[in-house]
C-alpha cells in the first residue's frame, strides 16, 4: 500500500528494449525476493519459463488424457448403439465392427483434445477471462503490445491477504537490472453494484440484435433462395432408378457392373462348350433333402416346358411355338451331369440361360432330380425288386 495515497499496489513494472536484457535481468531480480516475478512480452521468448522458475505446462498431458477419453467415449457410444441398443448388420459384418468406428473416434478425440487445450489453458491455467486485470490499466501496456518487454515485481497474495511491496527497493532493482523506465501499477478500484439501468440496456441491446439478425436472415433467404455454391437438397443432381441421365454418354442412369467384375464367393463360369463341360461332376450328394430341393426347382423353372415328368409334354398352349426336349430319352440319359449343367448356364436353342435365376447348388440339385425322373421312367427289374 502506498503511504502517500493509500492506494493498494499491484506491481512495479520495468520496461526493457530487448529479449536478452529481459532474460538477463530476471535472475538478478528474483534473487532479491521482493515479490512475485512475472514477464509480459509481445512474442514468445525461448528460455523465459525456466528463468522465471515456472513449472512445465500441464496442457500437453491434459490434452493427451482427454484425447484418449474422447476416443474411448466414441468407441463405447458407437458400439452400444450398433451392437446393443439397435443391433444393425451392415454388409454382413459383425455387430461390433470397431474398424468402422475409427473416423468418429478420431473426430471425437480431436474435439475433446481441442476443447481441453483451449479451455484448460485459458480458464484453468491463465484464469481468463479477467476483464479488469491491473496491467490493462498500465501506461506500459501500449508499449508491451508493440515492441517493448516488461518485467514486473507483483504483490504476493496468500492466505493472509496481499503482502506489501517495497516500492523503493523494487524500483532500484529494476533500474539496476537494465530497465529503461519504471512504473507503479495500482489495483483497480472495485466495481460497484450493477445498476438496473445497465441491465435493462444490456437486455434491450441483445433483443434488438436478435430481431435485426432474424429479419435480415428471413428476407435474405426470401430474396436470394439459392446462392452458388449452395443448392437445395431436393433440387440437387441425382440418378433416379430406371431413368435416363445426361451425365453418362449412353444416357442410362443405372450403371452396369465394371467389365470383369466377379461376385464375392463366386467364380465366373468360363466354359464355352458342352464338350468342355463334360468333365464337371455333381458336388452334391444324392440324398432325400437334395432331391426334394431339386424337385422344387424343377417345378418352379423347368416343368412348365419340359412337363411334370420331364418327358417334353408341355403345359403351354400351341402358341408356345417351340418344342421342349424330352429329358427321358437315351440321349439325355447318356449326357454327363456337366453337359446338363452347361445347358442351364448357357441355354440351348429356344431355352434361355437360367444362370441368373437358379443358384449354383440348386442347379446341381435339379440335375439329381432329373436323373431320378429318368430312372423312374426307365426302371429295371432290379429297381422293381427293391
Amino acid at each position: 500500500m502506498s503511504e502517500e495515497s493509500g492506494t493498494r499496489i499491484f506491481a512495479v513494472v520495468g520496461l526493457f528494449d530487448g529479449a536478452r536484457q529481459l532474460v538477463d535481468a530476471i535472475p538478478r531480480v528474483r534473487a532479491l525476493n521482493l515479490g512475485r516475478i512475472e514477464a509480459y512480452t509481445p512474442h514468445p521468448i525461448h528460455g523465459i519459463d525456466e528463468a522465471l522458475g515456472l513449472r512445465k505446462s500441464p496442457v500437453a498431458g491434459m490434452v493427451l488424457v482427454m484425447g484418449i477419453v474422447g476416443a474411448i467415449a466414441a468407441l463405447v457410444l458407437q458400439g452400444w448403439c450398433n451392437a446393443v441398443d439397435y443391433p444393425t448388420v451392415t454388409g454382413g459384418k459383425v455387430l461390433f465392427s470397431w474398424q468402422a468406428f475409427v473416423p468418429i473416434m478420431f473426430e471425437l478425440m480431436v474435439l475433446f483434445a481441442s476443447f481441453t487445450a483451449g479451455f484448460g489453458m485459458l480458464i484453468l491455467l491463465n484464469r481468463l477471462p479477467v476483464f479488469r486485470h491491473p496491467m490493462l490499466l498500465s501506461r506500459s501496456m501500449a508499449s508491451i503490445t508493440r515492441d517493448k518487454l516488461a518485467l514486473a515485481i507483483e504483490t504476493r497474495i496468500g492466505e493472509k491477504g496481499a503482502a506489501e511491496i517495497d516500492l523503493d527497493a523494487a524500483r532500484e532493482a529494476l533500474l539496476a537490472s537494465g530497465a529503461e523506465s519504471v512504473e507503479v501499477v495500482p489495483f483497480p478500484e472495485p466495481l460497484g453494484p450493477v445498476s438496473s439501468r445497465f441491465v435493462t440496456r444490456a437486455f434491450l441491446t441483445i433483443a434488438v440484435a436478435c430481431l435485426v439478425s432474424g429479419f435480415a436472415m428471413y428476407w435474405g433467404v426470401k430474396l436470394f433462395p439459392v446462392l452458388p455454391p449452395m443448392i437445395h437438397m431436393e433440387t440437387q443432381p441425382r440418378l433416379d432408378a430406371q431413368a435416363e441421365s445426361s451425365y453418362f454418354k449412353d444416357g442410362a442412369g443405372m450403371r452396369p457392373p465394371v467389365a470383369g467384375t466377379v461376385a464375392r464367393g463366386h467364380l465366373p463360369y468360363a466354359i464355352k462348350t458342352q464338350d468342355e463341360a463334360a468333365v464337371l461332376s455333381n458336388p452334391l450328394p444324392r440324398t432325400e433333402p437334395v432331391l426334394r430341393r431339386g424337385k422344387k426347382v424343377f417345378e418352379n423353372h423347368c416343368g412348365v416346358c419340359h412337363g411334370a415328368l420331364g418327358d417334353g409334354v408341355t403345359t403351354l398352349t400351341a402358341a408356345y411355338g417351340a418344342k421342349a426336349a424330352n429329358l427321358l430319352t437315351q440321349a439325355f440319359r447318356d449326357y454327363p451331369d456337366g453337359k446338363i449343367y452347361h445347358v442351364i448356364m448357357r441355354g440351348k436353342n429356344a431355352m434361355p440361360s437360367y444362370a441368373a435365376d437358379i443358384p449354383e447348388d440348386d442347379r446341381w440339385a435339379v440335375i439329381h432330380y432329373v436323373r431320378a425322373l429318368e430312372r423312374a421312367q426307365n426302371a429295371t427289374d432290379e429297381d422293381l425288386n427293391r
